[in-house]
């Protein structure tokens, strides 16, 4: 067997010292990585050590055009100073307490925003506490495009919006009523919304005219009390007159049925002058 040589220890002993090395080195390197990504998650502070308490009104407006790449001194003048006492120059981040409204004039809840700044004092990154709060930035739904009122009369037919002989909406007639009510609420082209009532020949012309002028009277209020302004409706009672159909002699049930359709009310809209 071959003697080792005397140099061999001394190799072996630095081969080791060298891979403990790179453990180590290899060993830090990681633990950096996980503190870099540990402060990926914003920690918010404390809202008991803001120097505004109850929190401030913000406006959504302003909010909105937080961006990064902004400076202290846009957001200082867009969301006003920062609320736990951080100053302008050195500091790497920024917090608010603001207060958002549920509805108008109720109760209102907080939300918690940081901003993020690199080293130039320039804006990187928002965070919200809690998260949902960030919903709060999006834009309000458009509102709905107005609908325009028919270039015809909407016709309802009094036998389905009234009992026998009577001016009392009947449940089902408030309902085709409230029906018209958005189109006639959103035609924003119109100046005038006009109510005719009609009844069929049968009976004397001045209680006919009566008659349909009380019909007329209902589904005008009807729409006022669904949010048409009354000043914009006006109703009027027309009796008998411009029938729809013609009926000859006939015993009096079929003739009562045959003149169906000139026992309506009839709605339509004025354009306004352009």
């Amino acid at each position: 067997m071959t003697a080792p040589l005397p140099h061999e220890p001394t190799a072996l002993l630095r081969s080791l010292a060298l891979g403990l090395a790179v453990l180590l080195f290899s060993a830090c390197a990681s633990g950096g990585a996980t503190r870099a990504a540990a402060t990926d998650t914003p920690a918010f502070p404390d809202p008991a050590r803001a120097s505004v308490k109850e929190g401030m009104f913000v406006d959504l407006d302003n909010l909105r055009l937080f961006a990064r790449g902004m400076s202290k001194r846009q957001l200082y003048a867009l969301l006003g100073t920062p609320h736990f006492n951080e100053g302008m120059w050195g500091v790497r981040e920024w917090n608010y307490l603001f207060n958002f409204r549920s509805s108008p004039n109720g109760d209102y809840f907080t939300c918690q925003f940081q901003v993020h700044f690199d080293d130039k004092g320039i804006a990187q990154a928002g965070y919200w506490k809690p998260q949902a709060c960030a919903a709060l930035l999006q834009p309000p739904a458009p509102a709905p495009a107005p609908t325009p009122m028919p270039a015809e009369p909407v016709r309802l037919a009094a036998d389905a919006l009234f009992g026998f002989d009577s001016a009392a909406l009947t449940p089902a007639g408030r309902q085709s009523v409230d029906a018209l009510l958005q189109q006639v609420r959103s035609a924003s082209q119109v100046q005038t919304i006009q109510v005719a009532g009609y009844t069929d020949r049968i009976g004397p012309d001045a209680y006919n005219r009566a008659l349909s002028q009380r019909r007329a009277d209902a589904v005008r209020e009807a729409l006022v009390q669904g949010g048409v302004p009354a000043t914009a409706i006006v109703a009027e009672g027309r009796g008998s007159t411009q029938p729809l159909a013609q009926c000859g002699p006939l015993a009096k049930p079929a003739l009562i049925a045959c003149l169906a359709p000139n026992r309506r009310v009839e709605v339509s809209g004025v354009a306004r002058a352009r």
